[in-house]
């Protein structure tokens, strides 16, 4: 059984769920929208400043029937799925992006960036970590590029991602939300100096949703 599970893992039949739920997009692009979150369990990317540790072991989040997981998607009326983590381009996503697109509903990703890049998606939210960078492949991959400012010299990091993203790429600032009130007036002024960048806010904390 444990060999026919572990078939099923690198299919991408199964992946470790940590959670699946229906809510509003909270940053990006596509904030304000409603969309069905399906949060892959296991990540070794290590930001300090993750608010979601609990799913950095994959081990903890059991391995789950995919189909299940499209099934449930499928039920709620706004017709588009992020998949997010942990780290979700450490599985094989071919086969959920498939029968997603198959049910007529958009894919939508959110990445480092670490890992190589699978499954076929609307839209690639990559946020490039320091501890881990994005491989050079997956930066013309992104339709958004979202930065995330702890301190000054993420602003520096934020340029040298750039740098690398297609010319369609759309470019956000978003500052790390236990250091928000500090670094958004920084962000503020960055951007009206530099107004290729947007803003991007985590607003479900607001909100005080998923």
């Amino acid at each position: 059984m444990e060999k026919e599970q572990q078939l099923l893992l690198e299919q991408g039949k199964l992946l470790p769920i940590m959670e699946e739920f229906y809510t509003i997009q909270g940053e990006g692009f596509h904030s304000g929208k409603a969309a069905y979150f399906i949060r892959v369990g296991g990540c070794d990317v290590g930001c300090h400043w993750c608010d979601v540790k609990e799913s950095w072991n994959a081990d903890l989040h059991p391995a789950t029937d995919i189909d299940s997981v499209i099934e449930n998607a499928s039920k709620y009326p706004a017709k588009s799925v992020v998949v997010t983590g942990g780290e979700p381009s450490i599985y094989n996503l071919n086969y959920i992006t498939e029968q997603l697109k198959n049910k007529g509903i958009q894919t939508f990703i959110e990445t480092s960036g670490a890992y190589p890049l699978t499954g076929k998606w609307d839209w690639v939210c990559l946020s490039p970590k320091k501890t881990s960078p994005p491989l050079d492949e997956n930066f013309s991959k992104a339709s958004e590029l979202k930065i995330i400012v702890h301190n000054k010299s993420d602003f520096e990091w934020a340029e040298k991602n750039a740098a690398k993203v297609n010319a369609n790429c759309i470019l956000f600032l978003q500052p790390e939300w236990s250091k928000a009130k500090e670094m958004m007036p920084l962000i503020v002024d960055y951007i009206m100096q530099h107004p290729k960048w947007n803003a991007s806010l985590q607003t479900h904390k607001y909100m005080n949703i998923p």
